[in-house]
């Protein structure tokens, strides 16, 4: 039977592998019980591992319209309107809000290996309709259509990914390595997350130059089918991997006391859900519609050499990544993510305001543009995800998580759809002091509502919500007994194939 809230705030601690065991039947000292420990203990790496690898997939798929949406235009000048872009690129949003707030919940309520082998499956599925879109007759828009409802799908499964991977490979990260959490947290998140940016344009390089610009359809059909391989690197590793430590200690399954959490945790929340809304609405925009903006710049609209610096742009975002895992500790996460949004504070009105004469030096442009977006992966991009998988405990991790990134996926699409009504209405520069603006009311609502973590073990915080709980009249079960019968099944099962 699992334990009750007063004696699970006892027991919550990242270090009790060996004693879970224990508890089930057999003696600590024993050979198995000893194999076990070994093979959670590997398992934790293996679980950051296919965090990383799991969401390079989710990079890739975020970024796989920046230069679809320029071949589109090249091949249906007249059918790929501004209202067909912004549906076929919104399709992955609002997938994705709907993904992370579902598999948020089953990540909590079931578990974390379910919601990562289902997203998993999603993407693939979603990949695989894309690959193969057609219109009924050879239609155009029934083409697109196809495209929108195969993108959805996708992002059901890429929104997850958020939610799924995030929380196991934080806690993980917390089983190991305490002191390290934050930059290990960021290298397998936002940092493969932000390569899938590169990656994406360097594989549409690659088969460009492979196949020619006469044969485009062949060329964004084969960026399509590359998504549906790289999540499948990591499927056999999610179906072998244990659970956390953490979540088994600390699930919550059934009468989860949601009054309760909201009363503790509004202020994280308004925090974490406001600061990602802003991020999203700034970044995600700016990096499905780079491809047009630097189109529209290139006199001749070469596509190949619109590529290039699309690739160049990507670049230049990428060591933001690095500079924010190397300052989270020692300046703290809530530091870094305001001096991120900063960032979009002083190179959004750097361009906005000279607008005009910067797009007339096109690598000018290019280079202020990646290191707007560079500050955005400093700062909120590295840190939302860790800040939002820090601040709550383990019961509602993946709730909670997946609620702020719905939230800031809401603000994706909203800036997705509003991008282009922008521009024409109000011109190009406005895209960047909007950003601007975003930046400043960003620096507000993480110094006043977004708590610092910076080295604390999530074991801690669990610790305080068991005993909130049960200061405030909760009983309920906590922790699973199914997960370390499971666990044990798995790991005869790989003895005896050896």
């Amino acid at each position: 039977m699992s334990p009750s809230v007063e004696s699970s705030s006892e027991h919550i601690s990242n270090e009790k592998a060996q004693v879970e065991v224990a508890d089930h039947g057999e003696d600590v000292g024993s050979p198995n019980v000893q194999r076990l420990s070994r093979k959670q203990s590997m398992s934790s790496y293996f679980t950051i591992a296919a965090a990383a690898f799991g969401l390079i997939s989710d990079g890739y798929q975020n970024n796989l319209m920046t230069m679809s949406n320029v071949v589109f235009k090249k091949l249906y000048p007249t059918e790929y309107t501004a209202n067909v872009s912004t549906r076929v690129s919104n399709s992955l949003l609002v997938g994705a809000i709907l993904g992370q707030i579902v598999v948020g919940i089953i990540c909590d309520r079931i578990g974390r290996k379910a919601a990562l082998v289902i997203t998993t499956l999603l993407i693939v599925l979603g990949a695989t309709l894309g690959t193969a879109a057609h219109g009924a007759g050879g239609s155009v828009q029934g083409l697109f259509w196809f495209l929108t409802f195969a993108r959805g799908i996708t992002g059901i499964g890429v929104g997850g990914e958020y939610p799924a991977s995030s929380t196991s490979a934080s806690e993980a990260a917390n089983e190991k390595m305490v002191k390290h959490r934050g930059p290990v947290f960021i290298m397998v998140t936002n940092f493969v997350l932000s390569f899938g940016g590169p990656l994406a344009v360097a594989v549409f390089l690659i088969v460009l130059s492979a196949a020619g610009e006469d044969n485009l359809g062949t060329v964004w059909r084969v960026c399509f089918g590359i998504g549906i391989a790289l999540p499948l690197t990591v499927f056999y590793f999610r179906i072998r991997m244990l659970t956390t430590t953490l979540y088994k200690k600390g699930a919550i399954k059934k009468h989860v006391p949601y009054s309760l959490i909201l009363k503790r945790y509004w202020k994280a929340m308004i925090g974490t859900c406001g600061a990602w809304f802003l991020y999203d609405f700034v970044t995600f925009p700016n990096g499905v519609f780079s491809g047009t903006i630097i189109a529209s710049i290139i006199h001749d609209g070469n596509i190949k050499r619109t590529a290039e610096f699309q690739l160049l742009l990507g670049a230049i975002a990428l060591p933001g990544v690095f500079v924010g895992a190397y300052l989270c500790n020692p300046f703290g996460r809530r530091n870094t993510m305001m001096l991120g949004f900063s960032g979009y504070l002083i190179f959004g009105l750097i361009i906005g305001l000279a607008y005009d004469k910067i797009t007339n030096i096109i690598p000018l442009f290019v280079i202020f543009y990646g290191l707007m977006q560079s500050s955005g992966n400093l700062g909120p991009g590295d840190m939302l995800g860790l800040v939002s998988a820090e601040s709550y405990p383990t019961p509602i991790r993946g709730t909670c998580y997946g609620i702020s990134a719905a939230i800031g996926k809401t603000g994706a699409a909203i800036g997705t759809q509003a991008f282009t009504p922008i521009q024409l209405h109000l011109g190009k520069k406005w895209t960047f002091i909007i950003a601007a603006i975003c930046g400043i009311t960003g620096i507000l609502i993480t110094y006043f509502f977004v708590p610092d973590m910076t080295g604390v073990d999530l074991a801690d915080e669990d610790r305080k919500f068991m005993q909130y709980l049960a200061e405030n009249g909760w009983e309920g079960d906590v922790g699973e007994e199914s997960d370390i019968e499971e666990d044990e099944t798995t790991f005869e099962k790989d003895e005896q194939s050896g």
